[in-house]
């Protein structure tokens, strides 16, 4: 098998652990296809009751510790065509693999995949929860590289509505039967402004079934600012069930979150 198709099929094959289907599983408090339940729905998304190494969590500055050599997060975003989704459980706009740029990890590249939003955030400092979170996700090709899987995140609250969500607004739809979402020409993700230098980074999960493990979690420490409205019209074209799509926090056990700071004296 020439290596481009062996490539494409690693990458399509990582991409399917995150679940699209959201008629399978539910944000419900009780429901029985709620969070509570999630990893009793299939044996395959076990990891959602039974892993030991779940998102999201609490950001606690009393578990944070300080690691200088992390360095600056790199990337090399560019225009890429991008295509948005709206998956009754998220609104979701996904990049051609490989053409909207990438992330460098421990010298390791991840590909952009997709970006999507929760409401409210997932991840939560010090115990506060804040009012969007934005999570960008990554894949490795590198056959070397242990954990494949690398998200991005940002947290929101409200303020001047954020500019590239802006952009996206006028096509957010309620959901419908269409599944092939709505072609938006070339988007630049560096268009997404993540702020400061600062960054938590820490070994988590996804935070939708099947919960698979091993996945490199920096979010920024910086919180962006969206609007009341932007907020307000992600939760509505969602299902109903979703209108607070954030899975609940996650034990932290035996993990370290680790922290990175280039002005640690300031």
């Amino acid at each position: 098998m020439p290596i481009f198709l062996i490539l494409i099929s690693h990458l399509a094959s990582v991409t399917a652990q995150e679940v699209e289907d959201e008629s399978e599983f539910d944000y419900r408090r009780g429901s029985e296809k709620g969070p509570g339940k999630w990893g009793e729905l299939k044996k395959e998304w076990a990891a959602c009751k039974n892993g030991g190494m779940q998102s999201p969590i609490d950001l606690s500055n009393r578990r944070v510790k300080i690691i200088p050599k992390l360095g600056m997060l790199k990337n090399s975003y560019q225009p890429g065509n991008a295509t948005l989704k709206n998956r009754g459980h998220d609104i979701s706009l996904q990049w051609e693999m490989g053409k909207a740029g990438s992330i460098y990890l421990n010298g390791s590249e991840y590909l952009l995949q997709q970006c999507h939003w929760h409401s409210p955030s997932e991840h939560t400092i010090n115990g506060r929860r804040y009012d969007m979170e934005l999570h960008m996700v990554h894949m490795s090709q590198d056959t070397s590289v242990k954990h494949k899987i690398a998200v991005v995140g940002l947290l929101y609250k409200i303020g001047p509505p954020d500019a590239f969500l802006s952009k996206l607004m006028g096509h957010v739809t309620p959901m419908s039967d269409e599944k092939e979402g709505k072609n938006m020409g070339m988007i630049n993700p560096q268009e997404i402004k993540l702020g400061g230098k600062k960054y938590y980074r820490y070994m988590g999960s996804l935070t939708v079934p099947p919960c698979t493990e091993g996945v490199v979690w920096t979010l920024n420490k910086k919180l962006s600012t969206v609007s009341r409205e932007q907020v307000n019209l992600l939760r509505e074209a969602v299902h109903d069930y979703a209108e607070e799509n954030a899975r609940p926090v996650q034990a932290l056990n035996s993990r370290e979150i680790h922290f990175y700071d280039p002005n640690p004296e300031d």
